[in-house]
């Protein structure tokens, strides 16, 4: 990144994506960070920057993701991130997907529970993400995911 200070939203869904997400804050220093996920109690991990509640929706819940969809589009609109970085699933997939439309930057962390396949998401995003990574070398390939370092 740049010197200037970027808007990142960094989002996920609950549980072991949003502990991984939270154990990236340290490589959002000196920005300005939006959260959203699906659970309010998370705002407790979170020492400042504005946090955003999502619907929990998977796909096999059409309805549940249109009204997630509709909730990210309203907060890529209201904050206008520079980057959006997810490490899974639906909220994030969705969230690169309508970032990228508008503009931002994109990065994707695949679950570091994926050690023998990526995720469902993890695979669909590859197009879209401008940075696809995952967190075990035996899954990149030359075409994306790649792994850049140890393990979160």
């Amino acid at each position: 990144m740049s010197a200037r200070v970027k808007k990142i939203l960094a989002i996920s869904s609950g549980g072991g994506h949003w502990v991984q997400l939270v154990r990236l804050l340290p490589a959002f220093e000196g920005h300005d960070v939006v959260f959203a996920t699906v659970h309010s109690s998370y705002q407790a991990d979170i020492r400042e920057g504005c946090f955003y509640v999502v619907a929990d929706a998977t796909r096999w819940d059409r309805l549940g993701l249109l009204r997630l969809a509709f909730q990210i589009l309203r907060i890529l609109l209201r904050e206008r991130p520079d980057v959006i970085v997810s490490t899974g699933a639906a909220p994030g997939y969705l969230a690169l997907r309508l970032g990228r439309l508008l503009g931002a930057k994109t990065v994707w962390l695949d679950s570091i529970a994926n050690v023998e396949k990526l995720s469902l998401s993890g695979r669909k995003i590859g197009p879209y993400a401008d940075l696809w990574l995952t967190q075990w070398t035996q899954l990149a390939k030359p075409q994306g995911p790649r792994c850049e370092g140890s393990v979160l």
